[in-house]
């Protein structure tokens, strides 16, 4: 996969909540290819968490367990970026699958072409591609500090 300086990656690990985990491993597996890598739980309850890979990210799921999704608060509080190899055939799967998009994919002027989706829970997805090496300075961004190596 392509670097660009602008935008980093694997830097976090979201922990993203869902109502029903069962629900949402088959959601996110068939729609945007995410891969199980495990799930937990109490012996003889219900599924609390498992952990997804999605490319190179890893995101884990919890039940939401009193914490509201963004279905429930009619509102979202954020997007999560995934990085992709080929981001037009995930658009294509994603919208073959029936994901409601609210981004169309589009080319960035910080070197990356994406799009956003919404899945079964309402939250953002923003699915990217870089493809071009930009510095923030090359686009106009104003650079507050240099990043640690």
């Amino acid at each position: 996969m392509m670097k660009n300086r602008s935008v980093p990656t694997d830097t976090v690990l979201p922990h993203v909540m869902y109502l029903c985990i069962p629900d949402a491993l088959i959601w996110l597996s068939r729609v945007f290819g995410f891969v199980e890598h495990y799930r937990h739980g109490e012996p003889g309850g219900p599924i609390s968490g498992a952990q997804v890979y999605a490319g190179n990210a890893c995101i884990m799921l919890s039940r939401s367990r009193g914490r509201k999704t963004p279905g429930e608060l009619g509102f979202g509080t954020q997007y999560l970026t995934v990085f992709v190899d080929d981001v037009d055939a995930h658009y294509a799967r994603s919208t073959s699958e029936g994901a409601r998009i609210v981004e169309e994919l589009h080319e960035t002027v910080y070197g990356e072409r994406q799009y956003a989706a919404e899945d079964l829970e309402c939250h953002r997805w923003l699915f990217s591609q870089h493809t071009r090496d930009l510095a923030p300075e090359d686009w106009g961004a104003k650079v507050a500090g240099k990043p640690k190596a």
